[in-house]
């Protein structure tokens, strides 16, 4: 079989992930994989950088943070963003600096939502959260001090499956005001079947197979809910989606499949892959520097489906 593209910086990334004796969440157990979690920010992720706004917000059924690079605004869309790591692990300090570069490049506030974790919490209680903070924050509650008026679900991974969920509900019982667009990145949109994908790139590409079996354990799932397998839903009504998938991710085909799934419903979409690039890219920009170009993409095509202007067309 030919080998696959694998950019340069990826590549010596996945040579050090790759050592004999590296560990993977499913060996090191859940306080330890936590950690771990935590600790490749500093080493392999770029700096928060600088906000107008960076608070956390109270008073809503989750803990959530704000991030905007504007001090002041009239109303408009909030993007909602749900963090990745299979449902197990992460939270609003590992996606900081992601949720911070989001919010410089759109141009919009960043809403992260912290939503409970398995296997303290097993499953629905993460789609549970991720349905009620988008409906709060809709509601342009006084403790996010926004004017909202229209929601953006985002999110990676686990967070990604967590956007559609919440897109597709609000889509069923309408929120105070509407899903203007959603943008899931290498989202877990069809965890019931299994693709291609998971063979050509289950072991050796940073998320493994094996680290996928223990999230999906922990997080104990019931696979005929449509909230943990969003494919399970019909399509047709969803906002306009852009789908943001790498190539040599695991879960590359499901997102193809949402994406497919979107257009056969004539949901107006935009599917974007990544190519030569690995799973969680989007946490990794120090180690790869070549993700910011494809975050930069992504959010140049998110603000078109808006009709927003891009950064290449602002004024100066």
């Amino acid at each position: 079989m030919t080998k696959p593209y694998v950019r340069p910086d990826v590549a010596a990334l996945l040579e050090i992930a790759n050592r004999p004796g590296s560990k993977r969440a499913v060996d090191v157990g859940l306080a330890e994989a936590r950690r771990m979690m935590h600790a490749s920010r500093s080493l392999f992720d770029a700096p928060v950088g600088e906000l107008a706004v960076l608070r956390d917000v109270v008073g809503g059924p989750c803990p959530m943070r704000l991030y905007d690079a504007l001090g002041s605004r009239t109303s408009g869309p909030v993007l909602v963003f749900y963090h990745g790591g299979g449902f197990v692990l992460g939270d609003l300090d590992t996606h900081d600096p992601l949720c911070a570069e989001l919010a410089r490049l759109s141009g919009l506030p960043v809403v992260s939502v912290d939503y409970r974790l398995a296997p303290e919490h097993p499953f629905p209680a993460a789609p549970d959260d991720a349905i009620a903070a988008a409906r709060w924050i809709a509601g342009s509650p006084d403790a996010l001090g926004l004017a909202v008026s229209g929601l953006v679900p985002s999110g990676d991974s686990a967070g990604g499956n967590l956007a559609i969920v919440a897109a597709l509900a609000l889509r069923d019982e309408p929120a105070a005001v509407p899903v203007l667009a959603q943008m899931p990145f290498y989202p877990a949109a069809h965890p019931v079947r299994h693709y291609p994908s998971l063979d050509a790139y289950g072991e050796g590409y940073l998320l493994s197979r094996a680290s996928m079996g223990w999230f999906d354990t922990c997080y104990a799932p019931d696979r005929k809910d449509w909230r943990y397998d969003p494919l399970a839903r019909p399509m047709a009504g969803l906002p306009p989606t852009l789908v943001v998938t790498a190539s040599l991710d695991p879960i590359r085909d499901q997102g193809r499949a949402f994406a497919a799934a979107c257009v056969a419903a004539g949901v107006e979409t935009i599917f974007q892959e990544c190519a030569g690039t690995i799973h969680g890219f989007l946490n990794l920009r120090k180690a790869l520097p070549s993700a910011q170009v494809d975050l930069e993409r992504a959010v140049a095509s998110l603000l078109t489906l808006l009709g927003r202007p891009t950064a290449a067309s602002r004024p100066a």
